[in-house]
């Protein structure tokens, strides 16, 4: 098996394994406990606190684990409607289903929405942007590197136009953690641990001195008294190492991907067209389509190489991917695109190998066609 799914999980790093195995066997203690054990593993979690706060590299603030990504979002919206008597929210038509969700539920209890629309670059226009942000805003949500085509929005231009107004900004940083400097401008930033080679069931929220969101979870209040509920040193410290390791290598994967990416477009051969921004986009995410390709068959027919039709949240659904759509892509184009997603420890000739599959089926199919 090839795999090339890095955008829906990455593999975990051999080092986040390790540092979590003793925290899942002898070292089993509540870190919500006074006893010496729990002690022990409440400062283990602390460290990994730092670790993430590290690689987010923003100033101040204060981080909170949470269960991933998607309770982090949701409590940065809902908490921060909860605590503001502005009922505005503006976000991009082409947001994480966590944010657009959201959204929606918002709107079901009397909040005004607007998603703003993006150009065939998948990129927020600024003056739309401007002109959409005004006193009656509360929050702007805004992706840093989209899930699906890769595009890397101006978050730190939309946080100043969001300040400017008086409202707050959250940055859905998920696809770019680890991988590229956080912009200086969010009050909010929701990452995962997953998508940095660590483990799954675990994310966090950084939260700017101030525009902390109102508990979503009632309980204990054992996390910085914002949220309820027993953490997992376990996952918690691979966050933290994944955090760690992502700081160390950052450079290094840059480059990698960089030169995979350029490997994948140069094997794929010509025909296929990148959808999104070639020159603002994470290298690691190669969204591409093909005439006439039916990328569904072409995912069925190579069972041994691992990519993906778009996110990993909507699969199944049989409907376009929205992305596409928003970026001016028919039907039929949306359903001729794939997803490739590569990283550190993507081989080269693996990669090419894949691509070479990818190619000859295509070519395939294309000429059955005729």
């Amino acid at each position: 098996m090839i795999y090339l799914d890095y955008q829906a999980t990455t593999p975990i790093a051999p080092e986040v394994a390790a540092v979590m195995r003793p925290w899942n066997e002898e070292k089993f203690a509540n870190p919500h406990s006074p006893s010496t054990w729990g002690r022990e593993a409440a400062a283990a979690i602390e460290i990994a606190r730092r670790r993430v706060s590290e690689a987010l590299g923003l100033m101040g603030g204060k981080v909170s684990f949470t269960s991933g990504a998607t309770e982090a979002i949701n409590w940065a919206i809902k908490g921060t409607f909860e605590r503001s008597p502005r009922r505005k929210l503006v976000t991009i038509a082409t947001e994480h289903a966590a944010v657009l969700d959201t959204a929606e539920w918002l709107e079901g209890q009397g909040v005004e929405v607007v998603r703003l629309p993006v150009g065939a670059d998948g990129l927020v226009d600024l003056e739309q942007a401007a002109a959409a942000i005004d006193e009656r805003t509360a929050l702007v949500a805004a992706m840093l590197v989209n899930n699906e085509i890769g595009v890397i929005q101006p978050v730190a231009h939309i946080a100043a136009l969001a300040r400017k107004a008086g409202a707050l900004t959250l940055c859905d940083a998920v696809q770019g953690f680890g991988r590229m400097a956080i912009p200086e401008g969010p009050d909010l930033v929701a990452v995962s641990g997953h998508k940095i080679h660590g483990p799954k069931g675990v994310g966090a929220l950084w939260m700017r001195e101030g525009a902390e969101p109102a508990a979503l979870i009632h309980g204990g209040g054992q996390e910085l008294g914002l949220r309820s509920g027993t953490l997992s040193p376990a996952l918690c410290v691979g966050m933290g190492e994944a955090a760690r390791l992502a700081v160390e290598r950052r450079e290094a994967d840059w480059i990698h991907v960089q030169k995979l990416s350029q490997l994948a477009l140069v094997t794929l051969g010509e025909g296929w067209i990148v959808n999104g921004s070639r020159e603002r986009r994470y290298p690691g995410n190669l969204n591409v389509r093909r005439d006439q390709l039916d990328a569904a068959r072409l995912l069925s027919d190579l069972r041994n190489v691992a990519f993906s039709l778009g996110s990993a949240c909507a699969s199944g659904s049989g409907r376009p991917s929205h992305v596409l759509r928003e970026i001016g892509l028919s039907n039929g184009d949306a359903r001729s695109s794939i997803r490739l997603g590569f990283g550190r420890y993507t081989g080269e000739e693996e990669l090419a190998s894949a691509c070479r599959r990818i190619a000859q089926a295509a070519l395939g199919q294309w000429e059955l066609s005729q």
